[in-house]
């Protein structure tokens, strides 16, 4: 299981751990208007899933609209952010930072995604900042669980693994 700390404390992660060559677990969470949304949805094109502890914060801001930005350039690609922010708070924050090639998604309601993925950190009821590239096939490419929460992951490497991923 991976190992993290959270502004420098260990932090228990809850789930299984995801490796590159795993077939990418499915998982329920909410889209902004509260319908479902699963893995399986966007089955057929590559994902990019950005995981954040909460998009009300300075690196999670960042790292959404650094994924946003980088949609543009990715074809067949498709950018999820999950967090457990509640789906009215994604798309209000979405709407007040004209962020419109990023799907936000919430974990809140049941945790899925993060016990599926092994992010759930237990102490706090949050997403662990992760990334995670799946491929058309839903075969996971690249795998980045970020070792101190606050730290931003490694963008380049991610938005890279998602084009090789096409």
């Amino acid at each position: 299981m991976a190992t993290i700390t959270f502004k420098g404390n260990p932090v228990t992660l809850l789930g299984n751990e995801v490796k590159v060559g795993d077939t990418a677990p499915n998982f329920k969470v909410l889209a902004n208007d509260m319908s479902p949304v699963t893995l399986e949805d966007s089955r057929g094109s590559v994902r990019l899933i950005s995981v954040v502890p909460s998009l009300d914060t300075g690196v999670c801001d960042a790292q959404t609209r650094r994924f946003n930005e980088a949609a543009s350039t990715l074809e067949n690609v498709k950018i999820l952010t999950i967090s457990v922010d509640l789906p009215m708070a994604q798309k209000r924050w979405c709407g007040s930072n004209g962020i419109e090639n990023v799907q936000t998604l919430s974990d809140h309601r049941e945790l899925s995604f993060g016990e599926a993925y092994g992010v759930h950190i237990q102490e706090l009821r949050l997403l662990a900042r992760a990334i995670f590239v799946v491929d058309s096939n839903d075969k996971v490419t690249y795998v980045e669980y970020v070792s101190e929460g606050t730290d931003h992951p490694n963008y380049e490497a991610a938005i890279e693994a998602a084009k090789a991923a096409n």
